[in-house]
């Protein structure tokens, strides 16, 4: 019987994590669309509406079905704006490990919300599921996503060699793929012990343009 990750809703003092919904196909079009989404992820540009569709109703689902991950919007808890998604790929269901990433608005970088987010994810994960171990892979020249993972307590643990490939504009507007180096990050379960309180400490949750 394949394991598969319930349908959740998680909340913290500012955000509400829950499933993508058909409602937030617009925002996620657009979110999707930034030129840093373009170059630090693989999502195809220009990510159409069209595109945001086919992930909620058929990418995401699918994936928590077979068991393989867990897609999640961001969500303001007070304007219930859509912040950001939070994903899970990768599960292994026997070591009880998986990957996680996140992608934040450009509207609402800077506001420490992918920390905010990462932190209650794994809190869940740890507590709720029992998971024994969390990634994280960040492309070397992505401060903004390295420091979101010290922030919540990972650990890194060493470079994949030319394993990412990013994105740079062209002159004609297209874009170009470059290599470039991962760093791979881990969080155990007793990584995350205070990481509540550093947080708050640090002016409320900001300083971080986090993005991917």
């Amino acid at each position: 019987m394949t394991s598969t990750f319930p349908d959740i809703s998680i909340s913290t003092e500012r955000l509400v994590l829950r499933p993508l919904d058909t409602d937030d196909v617009p925002a996620l079009a657009a979110m999707m669309s930034d030129e840093q989404v373009g170059a630090w992820t693989d999502v195809p540009q220009p990510f159409t509406e069209e595109s945001a569709r086919a992930w909620i109703s058929g990418y995401a689902p699918a994936e928590r079905a077979a068991g393989r991950g867990l897609d999640l919007a961001v969500t303001e808890f007070l304007t219930q704006r859509l912040v950001g998604v939070v994903q899970l790929t990768r599960t292994n269901w026997h070591v009880r490990s998986t990957e996680l990433s996140y992608i934040v608005a450009p509207w609402a970088r800077g506001e420490g919300y992918a920390s905010e987010a990462a932190l209650a994810t794994a809190q869940w994960l740890f507590k709720d599921q029992k998971f024994e171990r969390i990634e994280l892979r960040t492309a070397a020249d992505n401060t903004a996503s390295q420091q979101v993972a010290q922030k919540i307590g990972c650990i890194s643990e060493g470079v994949l060699r030319n394993a990412c490939i990013a994105r740079v504009r062209t002159e004609d507007g297209g874009w170009s793929e470059v290599r470039t180096d991962f760093i791979v990050w881990s969080l155990l379960p007793e990584d995350i012990e205070g990481a509540d309180g550093q947080l708050a400490d640090s002016n409320g949750f900001s300083g971080y343009t986090d993005w991917n």
